[in-house]
């Protein structure tokens, strides 16, 4: 509990300090000036692109460099308010939907919407969590509905059905995905399906899943935990039954990389597709299987902003609004799906994303982007995620009791939903 306190004071005094004094933007910069942005991705593809876009900024501010940041995904909010909070934090930041919360209602950004190009051209579901007071303090620069991908390989050497084919019928639910993830474990040693980077600890990937029993992490208001109602607890079943009875799922310590060839199936986004390039197996990109409560999508965003107190919050607007730019947004759409109307079309994705046939962004990106919920965010997210992540951990043991373990983790929450 001491360590949980100490995220969530760190996160407070980190964005309150960001935010005191109504503190304004540098003057612009007209000696050398070296940006960092932090970024959650490693990914070489990713970065390459960065930097080839920050090159290119380059040509027409020679003064500027931009260096991108990497930081640990299961830590990357905590570690960014660490840095905000030791005066070391960066000039601009990739912000997780988990904490938009804290970093837009705190004054901790520089509103944005004087920087970006054909600003108007943004859907309005993808700036809502961005906005406080009607201005932007992030641009939405990846919208990402959580598809399905499939080795198509495995399911066919166990005898399983194609998933495609089973979208087509409408017999694609979790019953059957959990079966086929059942069977590629039993008949091969290889494991079934894998939310990736869920890893028992990130547990918001989970939304992925419970959604589609109707389930979610609070109410629309986020005073009123939700982990113990009626779908929450047939969802976290469903799940424990495929993870513990089953083995459609592998279980807490083992590590199953998809796109490696060691799991039949893997929740992920679309960003993860460049990792197919060279894959040695059949694969295929679905929607998420059907759950009790019908068709549904979940999307996962990221915005990114300009901190208040960086020393060139000038500059780096600049080079937001360049980095996020009609011609730059195209660029990024083959890894982070745009905010742009006149860019989330299958025909243009596809232009940017040759590893995805046309069918297979509009089944999964557009079409999710247009139905689908956003992963679950709150105020307070760093001691939030802390506080859940271990209430959660009794339930991923085989005997656990589902309810009382789920009961527990409202217990715990409600206290801090009610701040």
């Amino acid at each position: 509990m001491k360590f949980r306190m100490a995220i969530a004071a760190l996160s407070v005094f980190a964005l309150a300090a960001c935010g005191d004094g109504g503190a304004k933007p540098a003057a612009e910069d007209t000696g050398p000036v070296d940006l960092r942005m932090t970024v959650w991705s490693a990914n070489e593809a990713h970065l390459k692109l960065f930097n080839d876009i920050a090159a290119e900024y380059k040509t027409a501010h020679p003064n500027v460099s931009v260096k991108f940041d990497p930081l640990p995904f299961d830590s990357y909010s905590t570690t960014l308010t660490t840095q905000i909070a030791g005066g070391n934090g960066p000039d601009l930041a990739w912000i997780l939907e988990d904490s938009a919360p804290d970093f837009v209602g705190s004054g901790a950004l520089v509103p944005i919407d004087g920087n970006l190009t054909q600003g108007d051209d943004l859907a309005p579901a993808a700036t809502k969590l961005w906005q406080n007071g009607g201005k932007l303090y992030a641009y939405p620069f990846s919208t990402s509905p959580f598809g399905m991908f499939v080795n198509t390989d495995l399911l066919k050497k166990a005898g399983q059905d194609n998933p495609a084919d089973l979208v087509t019928a409408g017999t694609w639910t979790w019953d059957k995905a959990f079966a086929e993830g059942a069977a590629v474990n039993a008949q091969t040693g290889t494991a079934g399906i894998v939310v990736r980077d869920f890893d028992y600890k990130t547990w918001g990937n989970l939304s992925a899943v419970w959604t589609g029993w109707g389930a979610q992490a609070w109410s629309a208001d986020g005073k009123t935990c939700g982990f113990n109602a009626p779908e929450m607890v047939d969802a976290m079943t469903a799940l424990h039954k495929a993870i513990f009875t089953d083995k459609a799922m592998p279980g807490p310590g083992v590590a199953a990389d998809f796109f490696a060839g060691q799991s039949a199936m893997t929740i992920t986004q679309i960003s993860r597709a460049s990792l197919l390039k060279d894959a040695k197996f059949g694969w295929d990109l679905v929607p998420l299987p059907t759950g009790p409560k019908g068709k549904y999508a979940v999307v996962g965003q990221a915005g990114l902003g300009v901190l208040k107190k960086g020393k060139h919050a000038q500059t780096a607007a600049d080079f937001l609004g360049f980095f996020t730019n009609p011609a730059n947004s195209a660029k990024l759409a083959q890894y982070f799906p745009p905010a742009r109307k006149s860019q989330l079309n299958a025909e243009t994705m596809a232009k940017t994303n040759p590893l995805l046939k046309p069918a297979q962004l509009q089944s999964v990106v557009i079409d999710g982007i247009s139905a689908g919920v956003v992963k679950p965010s709150h105020t307070g997210s760093a001691e939030i995620a802390q506080n859940v992540r271990a209430s959660l951990d009794p339930l991923w043991k085989p005997d656990a009791n589902v309810k009382s373990v789920l009961d527990n983790v409202c217990t715990g929450l409600k206290p801090l939903l009610s701040k």
